[in-house]
């Protein structure tokens, strides 16, 4: 399949999911009910995140099919798993412990992929690590990144655009095409599309926690491969593999380290929702969101050009 094809099929796939999957939400009045904690104010599903796995998954198993193993398939096992627990989280609403049991499962499953952060090269004087702690720190890496995805995801446009942002930066800077070239190429054409339902004044699509926790496992995956040994920005640069991570999703990492040290601070679960993120602050300074996107899409850029500058 050649990439045009690819990233053509992606787009009007994921179009006519998020229209099919909405119109069946409204059938079914699965819609997002407005609360104190909503960025909006006009009625709205949460299926963008469903579209997007589903138009992965329909091109994947048409590629199957074929006998064209466009990336590993087996990672579908996992990110499947992580898209119904957030399918279910949407309409039926579930406890954070729950989703974080699922978290764990998924995590476990990447790891037995082949994933493993079993080296942290040179951080805190630590080289090789021991199977079980390797285990241990891969799990709270991948939960870790999955949740810090799944907290952007407050106002209109963000968690896509960092994500794209992220998997953008991923394949750039590796001096080879990496194994997810592919997934890469139908994540981003398939949010493309919902950029334009999700800025919508009326009848919005949301990403979801279908979306967000989907799009957190890729973006978790691709961490764990960059911190592996088969991912190479430069022959030395292994030493600075969890900088470059930390620049590329700087952002999220920020925002998760700031609302769940403010939240234990203030006696409540780190998992309680809230409009505590930099993201809710920031809007209420502009009262845009796609200038607040725009504004924190931006200093995602300087932080990793400036990395590539001290660094590259």
């Amino acid at each position: 399949m050649s990439m045009l094809i690819l990233i053509i099929s992606s787009i009007f796939l994921s179009s006519l999911f998020i229209i099919f999957f909405q119109r069946f939400f409204f059938k079914k009045n699965i819609i997002d009910k407005i609360n104190d904690r909503s960025s909006h104010k006009v009625v709205a599903t949460r299926n963008g995140g469903l579209a997007v796995f589903t138009s992965l998954f329909v091109i994947s198993t048409f590629n199957y099919f074929n006998s064209s193993e466009i990336f590993d398939f087996s990672f579908l096992v996992p990110l499947s798993l992580l898209m119904l627990v957030g399918l279910y989280d949407d309409i039926y609403k579930i406890d954070f412990k729950l989703k974080f049991i699922f978290q764990i499962i998924a995590a476990k499953i990447i790891i037995d992929n082949g994933l493993i952060i079993d080296n942290l090269h040179g951080v805190l004087g630590i080289n090789e690590l021991g199977r079980i702690t390797a285990q241990i720190i891969t799990i709270f890496f991948i939960v870790a990144i999955i949740n810090s995805i799944n907290f952007i995801d407050g106002i209109d446009g963000l968690a896509i655009s960092i994500v794209g942002l992220f998997i953008l930066a991923f394949e750039f800077f590796s001096n080879n095409s990496s194994q997810f070239l592919y997934l890469s190429i139908i994540t981003i054409s398939s949010i493309l599309p919902i950029y334009y339902f999700n800025f919508k004044k009326r009848k919005k699509v949301f990403l979801g926690d279908s979306g967000s926790l989907f799009l957190g496992g890729i973006v978790s995956i691709y961490v764990i491969y960059i911190l592996s040994q088969n991912y190479i920005i430069q022959e030395e640069y292994d030493l600075h593999k969890i900088i470059f991570v930390v620049s590329i999703l700087f952002y999220p990492i920020v925002d998760i380290i700031r609302i769940v040290f403010k939240r234990i601070k203030d006696g409540k679960s780190p998992f309680e929702a809230d409009k505590n993120h930099l993201h809710h602050r920031l809007i209420t300074k502009v009262n845009n969101h796609a200038i607040a996107t725009l504004i924190i899409l931006s200093i995602s850029v300087v932080v990793i050009v400036l990395f590539q500058i001290l660094f590259g």
